[in-house]
């Protein structure tokens, strides 16, 4: 039997690492429950790229502000 994958050409293109690392950078924004310095509790709001963005004092508020900037929450635990 011929393997005939080996003489096709590829179907995609690979992405380059840049591009890679932005893919949902415009759509996707990562909450996590953190502990302040002054021991309060916060939910922390990062983008995907792992910067800061924000602080809310539940997940319910995080979700609530991302949703209202158009960014869909994704939950770090």
């Amino acid at each position: 039997m011929e393997n005939n994958q080996t003489n096709r050409p590829s179907a995609y293109t690979p992405l380059a690492d840049d591009a890679f690392l932005s893919l949902g950078a415009q759509q996707i924004a990562y909450i996590k429950s953190v502990d302040l310095p002054d021991g309060a509790h916060a939910v922390a709001i990062f983008s995907a790229d792992g910067k800061p963005m924000a602080a809310a004092p539940s997940f319910e508020v995080a979700e609530a502000l991302l949703r209202q900037h158009d960014l869909e929450p994704a939950l770090v635990h």
